[in-house]
């Protein structure tokens, strides 16, 4: 048996791992879309072949972990897809928006190669083979184990707590006359978050293939999120009357930002000003969230057992139109605008972002994990310039974090959902999914905790097991 590693090798986003038994089965594990510049080569181009691909296991539907898929689909895989019923139901809606910004993406792109006289890159994928790829999608549901083929692969899933319906992937595969438990974390989410279900206890595993985003970071405590954040509405929105900036993911982060300020409207503390969500995609993911409540945590349940909605107060306003979102731009009053995408590298929230930069009033807020290429990096490093839409603009605006928002887990917080293993009985585990230098510490954390052969793959590399 043996594993290659084609995305999240040494970088945080483009997760592609590939099984291939002892029998010649293929099991890809994740197909997801590298984000940030100077990374069109990489989704073009899998580094192996999709007609050879026999199965397509998803831990969830975020793009750098499901981007791909279509384009899988689009060089000739045609075997199923596995994922949880929540998962699914957001990639129908993910993967079509994909589809229009990374069209819309090329066209600049492209434009800028014609005139350097470079050649034209190829689309990724359009509609046509998103609605191919969805045809393909099985659900099944946490702790239900199913066969692949032929006795051969058995696959579970676990709740991770990092996305509506995101999963730990757990394998046992026939090798040599025996089993071998093989896991793959997906991406962890926290055991706080304000939504979701903290991640589960997974079975023992003999490799794990684990997820390393905050490999070298623990998150600051926060002991008033709700407190923070409303700091920051009063001094942006009220105290220069400016505009508050918010990049956040359509999904999740969205509606935990919306939750908080759904509370803090409750508690009579939000001043009275327009919040727009504008997304389209965040918009249909806040319908799937509230359908999903199934993989809510106990206290959000209550609340909205209480207040009936936690995702709607007074001067909320949901916006999908494209002229409505351009009008935001004109007005004068202060408000908050929360638009995708999280790591402002695209969608609406780049435009929001390049018509008030240069705002000393207004304020970028941001509350998320952004990889080091995108442009919420740049804001978040406090570059003095930075590029947008391929022109140069000072920032005057003034940038905020808060990662109390995230939805990785912290290093502490990743050692804690391994405490379920015993280290001994772990043969490999591989890092994925971060930084060499994040990971680099995190293997020498995980070495103290017992793990004895902790492997941080490059691009390609392949591990016989």
């Amino acid at each position: 048996m043996k594993i290659n590693f084609y995305g999240a090798a040494r970088r945080v986003t483009g997760t592609k791992h590939l099984i291939t038994t002892e029998k010649g089965t293929k099991i890809l594990l994740d197909c997801g879309l590298f984000q940030g510049i100077n990374t069109q080569d990489l989704n073009q181009h899998f580094g192996f072949s999709a007609k050879e691909i026999d199965f397509v296991i998803l831990s969830h539907a975020h793009i750098d972990h499901a981007g791909l898929l279509p384009r899988l689909v689009r060089q000739g895989y045609k075997g199923p897809i596995y994922c949880t019923s929540a998962t699914a139901d957001l990639c129908n809606i993910m993967l079509l928006d994909s589809a229009f910004i990374q069209q819309k993406d090329l066209e600049r792109i492209n434009e800028r190669r014609r005139k350097k006289g470079n050649a034209e890159l190829e689309l990724l994928y359009d509609e046509n083979d998103v609605r191919q790829t969805l045809d393909l999608f099985v659900t099944v549901e946490y702790h239900e184990d199913f066969w692949l083929n032929q006795d051969e692969v058995k696959v579970m899933f676990t709740d991770t707590g990092h996305l509506l319906g995101s999963a730990a992937v757990h394998l046992t595969i026939k090798d040599q006359g025996t089993e071998k438990q093989v896991t793959f974390s997906g991406d962890v989410g926290r055991p706080e978050d304000k939504i979701l279900r903290s991640p589960e206890p997974f079975p023992q595993a003999q490799v794990i293939i684990c997820e390393s985003t905050y490999g070298n970071r623990k998150h600051e405590p926060e002991p008033d999120m709700k407190a923070h954040l409303l700091r920051i509405v009063r001094d942006t929105c009220v105290t220069r009357a400016g505009k508050l900036l918010i990049p956040a993911f359509a999904v999740d982060r969205t509606q935990e930002l919306v939750y908080a300020l759904d509370q803090l409207a409750n508690e009579g503390l939000l001043p009275r000003l327009k919040v727009f969500i504008d997304s389209p995609l965040a918009v249909k993911a806040t319908a799937i969230m509230r359908k999903h409540d199934d993989c809510f945590n106990p206290d959000i349940l209550e609340y909205i057992e209480k207040d009936g909605d936690a995702f709607n107060f007074p001067n909320l306003y949901y916006v999908s139109d494209v002229e409505q979102s351009k009008a935001i731009n004109n007005l004068k009053e202060p408000c908050v605008i929360i638009s995708a995408s999280g790591m402002a590298e695209a969608g609406r929230i780049k435009h929001h972002i390049k018509n008030n930069i240069l705002d000393p009033n207004s304020t970028i807020l941001l509350v998320g994990y952004c990889s080091p290429e995108s442009l919420g990096a740049a804001l978040k490093r406090g570059d003095a310039e930075v590029k947008i839409f391929g022109e140069t603009y000072q920032v005057r605006a003034r940038v905020e974090v808060m990662d109390s928002f995230s939805a990785h887990a912290d290093y502490t917080e990743l050692i804690q959902f391994l405490k379920c293993q015993d280290p001994m009985q772990v043969k490999t585990l591989f890092l994925v999914h971060g930084e060499y230098e994040n990971q680099v510490v995190f293997k020498e954390r995980l070495e103290k905790e017992g793990f004895r052969n902790v492997e941080i793959p490059s691009q390609g590399e392949g591990f016989f097991l």
